[in-house]
């Protein structure tokens, strides 16, 4: 991308070097053959950090790099607008009449974990042997078509062909919960219903399964008291979001930028 095609980037008189502006570049994507739109994404984005940081320095704003990780800190700028934002945005905590109130439009949003009685067939293969994988498909395929066309027949199914040491089960696996099979085989359960058997074969690391969902517990509508801090914590984390968001649009309003567009939302990050 060549940089001298756009214009400098100036935020309150400060000029933003291009090489800051195009490393940011990579954070933001754009249409295929117009690295305009990356860019001027970008620049956007560089423009709200250094207006960020500039109100930092007025402040007087020290910067604690805080750990992030083992052995991983803040950069210097990362600690400044982390610094800036806990000094400027006070998002009150919910009351209990608002979070009750939030937890009405449907407590049914809020349950205990569901519990899945399952039974597969596993047509093992490697993902990564593209070989291995498309016979394995071609297998998995055909065994998906017999159990659709006799559901009955699932469980000796199984025990005839599944490469599972369930087959001794006729494919059952018993209950299973959240974490307790690997996640694409997880994302299936849960776009299933009762009795249903996967129409496509579902890939996994261990090859390709066929999925018959023997019994569906749904978890029970979870009690006010049981809900309340998380549906708290969100509730905050919503109010500090928008703060932030209104305190970034008053510094935007009072700037003088150029060689950005903050008012277009398509160049929004």
């Amino acid at each position: 991308m060549n940089a001298a095609l756009f214009p400098d980037l100036v935020v309150n008189g400060e000029t933003v070097p291009h090489a800051v502006v195009a490393a940011e570049t990579q954070n933001h994507t754009g249409p295929k053959g117009k690295p305009g739109i990356a860019w001027r994404k970008a620049a956007n984005a560089v423009a709200i950090r250094t207006l960020l940081l500039q109100e930092a320095a007025r402040r007087g704003i020290a910067p604690e790099p805080a750990e992030v990780g083992p052995g991983r800190f803040e950069t210097e700028e990362e600690a400044l607008i982390r610094g800036l934002l806990d000094t400027a945005i006070d998002a009150q905590a919910p009351s209990e009449d608002a979070i009750r109130a939030e937890w009405l439009k449907d407590p049914s949003r809020f349950r205990a974990p569901p519990l899945w009685e399952v039974s597969h067939i596993l047509v093992a293969c490697d993902p990564r042997d593209e070989a291995g994988r498309e016979k394995a498909l071609t297998k998995a395929r055909a065994l998906t078509a017999a159990a659709l066309d006799a559901p009955k027949g699932f469980y000796k199914l199984a025990g005839e062909e599944s490469d599972c040491g369930s087959k001794s089960a006729g494919g059952a696996l018993g209950q299973l919960g959240p974490g307790d099979t690997v996640p694409e085989f997880e994302a299936a359960l849960r776009e299933m219903a009762e009795h249903e058997i996967t129409a496509d074969p579902v890939l996994t690391r261990h090859g390709y399964h066929i999925i018959r969902l023997d019994g569906l517990a749904k978890g029970a509508v979870l009690p006010f008291d049981a809900v309340k801090p998380r549906i708290a914590e969100a509730m905050e984390k919503a109010a500090w979001a928008r703060a932030a968001k209104d305190f970034v649009a008053g510094l935007v309003a009072e700037a003088e930028i150029k060689g950005a567009d903050l008012k277009n939302p398509e160049m929004a990050g």
